[in-house]
């Protein structure tokens, strides 16, 4: 891949967003098929693949004080707006969160698994009043319509190409080594839109803080105790910082962030530990810019072969890029920054995920807390070695290790993972 393409890559995976992907993801879908059929559904039928229900059951909804699917479905069909695309709901009020909330008690809405696709990231809805219907199918990312039929027909139908860019994203993989290059020698002009994730995150961080969200785990570090057990350090501050925002966001708190590959807490975790430590650390402002292109575009480069969705808890793949970046802002060169990487597969590889919710914060904090170890290791050149588990000499190998591990030999975890959640006494 050449720059410009590596550069399109990452504004393509690097977005804002509002809230959980995956509900928000759904009520994008929502708001396509209700656009489609243009006028009010009597009834909305939505089918999911298995780790889209995992990642959305029991995340918060913002703007709504509530968790799950039913009320996200509602708002994307009465309120929201496809152009929006995943901060589709950042214009929710009262009045049409009441109007959602009546729309779900009316029993106008069925969710199910889906028995079409094999796709770990699929969503179908329907809606329909009388003999009118609409159908809006998003798969393989959270925002591609594949799939859009309105009373008329047949708008969109991308459906058959999917098998086709599989193939095709194998050809375009990265490896660390230009990914590293990349962020290392680009002209610095062309990299400066990555300080958005910066500010969105940052100030996602900061407001968590002035709030009560979730289980408050940045609050607690930032508070005495935590103060007194952790200390008043660059580490404390990197933790603190990433769960506050984790901690939001996952509560639903209406602030936006910048996701990384289709995930807001990835997103979180590939910059804020990045931005501590270099505004701490004293580092340039260059410096800065080219960590956090190093952070986001080994996520991106290992999300590429492990999938949108998998058992493998995304704040494994995020932290290992802020790994990474924490590596190259410590003074690390490329082969500390492999060995950073090598230190991360060996300590997380098999995190399961056991879907988007509000203690994600907990395991946010349990991956930056090894990619700052990961990374003090790599800049003293202690690196986990190819006798060890899953290591081998080339790092290109391990990540890839790693993500059959994630999305091959953990799909039996994912699916007792649901069966657990979904059967709960």
């Amino acid at each position: 891949m050449d720059n410009a393409q590596i550069i399109e890559l990452i504004k393509k995976e690097v977005v804002p967003a509002v809230g959980c992907t995956e509900p928000a993801a759904v009520a994008l879908c929502s708001a396509y098929a209700a656009e489609a059929l243009d006028v009010r559904p009597e009834a909305v039928s939505v089918e999911l693949s298995a780790n889209m229900l995992k990642n959305a059951m029991g995340v918060g909804v913002p703007g709504t004080g509530m968790t799950g699917l039913p009320i996200a479905v509602a708002l994307g069909v009465l309120v929201g707006k496809s152009e929006n695309q995943l901060e589709l709901l950042r214009d929710c009020c009262p009045c049409a969160l009441q109007e959602a909330k009546d729309f779900v008690a009316a029993g106008k809405i069925s969710i199910k698994l889906t028995a079409e696709s094999d796709e770990t990231l699929y969503i179908s809805v329907v809606c329909s009043t009388g003999n009118r219907s609409s159908r809006a199918i998003i798969a393989r990312e959270h925002t591609k319509l594949v799939y859009l039929q309105g009373p008329s027909g047949v708008a969109v139908d991308l459906r058959s190409s999917l098998g086709d860019e599989k193939h095709e994203a194998a050809g375009e993989e990265l490896t660390l080594r230009r990914v590293y290059d990349f962020a290392t020698t680009a002209p610095l002009e062309d990299l400066e839109f990555i300080k958005e994730s910066r500010r969105l995150n940052e100030e996602a961080a900061e407001a968590a803080l002035k709030g009560n969200y979730g289980h408050e785990l940045g609050k607690v570090l930032s508070r005495p105790m935590g103060k007194g057990i952790f200390g008043d350090t660059i580490f404390s501050h990197i933790l603190s910082a990433t769960s506050s925002a984790c901690d939001a966001r996952m509560a639903g708190a209406m602030i936006p962030v910048m996701s990384n590959s289709g995930s807001g807490n990835q997103g979180i975790a590939a910059t804020l530990p990045v931005v501590v430590f270099a505004r701490e650390n004293n580092n340039t402002d260059e410096e800065l810019t080219r960590a956090l292109i190093l952070s986001h575009l080994t996520a991106i480069y290992i999300k590429q072969s492990l999938g949108r969705l998998s058992a493998l808890c995304g704040c494994v793949v995020a932290s290992t890029g802020s790994s990474c970046g924490l590596t190259y802002l410590m003074g690390g060169g490329y082969e500390q920054v492999a060995a950073s990487v090598k230190n991360m597969i060996a300590n997380l590889a098999g995190m399961v995920c056991d879907g988007a919710k509000p203690s994600c914060s907990l395991k946010v904090s349990s991956g930056v807390s090894t990619a700052v170890l990961s990374a003090m290791l790599a800049v003293q050149n202690h690196s986990v070695s190819s006798c060890e588990g899953l290591i081998e000499d080339d790092v290109d190998r391990c990540i890839h290790n790693m993500t059959r591990l994630g999305s091959l030999g953990m799909k039996e975890t994912d699916k007792m993972v649901l069966d657990i959640m979904t059967h709960k006494q």
